[in-house]
């Protein structure tokens, strides 16, 4: 199984509109510092799956028929704004798999075009192509799902954003779940505060004690995050790492 990182970013992104924060100008001077919507591809040599789509490119990205599926987390509009243009298209329906919310975003369920949406149910599983993946309610201001992703081969992947802490079930899950790698929220700097809606860094990683994941990479990050591990310039356990747009990883 190969995770492409196609996006790393919060909802303002990275360089944020008129912001001059250092992390800000790097980003704009240096390509390789910018951060897109979060999302992530999902490769077998069976699948190609989506995760989330807020990437404004989707359709010049992926071609007609080079995707299976489109995997929501939520439909908060840096997760689906993509899908507004990309719906409009011609041929085959596109599977958009999404938690259950009865809103969705804007006019989306309306108005679908070449969209297929179908609503999924927490902790029950479903399978495109070798995949099996198991959504995982999360805490949000919206209904969102994680997703356990497994490989027929028994290769194990969990996706957790957007989440401030989580739910007891889905801990225990992910504690019985054996050896799984893990991508995690991350959102803010460490708060003298708890978070109100996405995980600060000591949050996350009281998530990673409490799951015991054998690698971990941090994403859904903001110019903050940036700007903080500028400043403090330390380094991760072995077994973590900042994401990065466009970071590919094997599992």
């Amino acid at each position: 199984m190969q995770i492409t990182f196609t996006g790393t970013g919060g909802a303002g992104g990275v360089p944020r509109y008129g912001c001059e924060c250092v992390a800000c100008i790097r980003a704009r001077l240096q390509t390789q510092y910018q951060r897109r919507p979060c999302s992530a591809l999902i490769e077998t040599d069976q699948v190609r799956l989506l995760l989330d789509a807020g990437l404004m490119d989707i359709h010049e990205r992926f071609p007609a028929g080079s995707l299976d599926a489109i995997i929501l987390t939520h439909f908060h509009a840096d997760h689906v704004q993509g899908l507004f243009h990309l719906r409009w298209g011609k041929g085959a329906q596109l599977p958009v798999l999404c938690p259950p919310d009865p809103d969705g975003c804007a006019d989306l369920y309306k108005n679908s075009g070449i969209l297929d949406f179908c609503q999924l149910e927490p902790f029950k599983p479903f399978e495109v192509g070798d995949l099996t993946l198991t959504p995982l309610p999360l805490n949000h201001s919206k209904v969102t799902h994680g997703y356990a992703i497994e490989t027929s081969t028994g290769q194990r992947f969990a996706y957790l954003t957007d989440t401030v802490g989580l739910p007891e079930a889905t801990t225990r899950f992910l504690q019985s779940w054996g050896a799984f790698s893990m991508a995690l929220d991350c959102s803010h700097r460490p708060q003298a505060r708890p978070p109100a809606n996405h995980n600060d860094f000591n949050l996350a990683l009281e998530i990673i004690n409490q799951v015991s994941p054998s690698q971990a990479w941090f994403t859904h990050l903001s110019h903050e995050v940036d700007c903080w591990r500028l400043e403090e310039g330390f380094r991760l356990h072995d077994n973590l790492a900042w994401a990065s747009d466009d970071l590919i990883i094997k599992i």
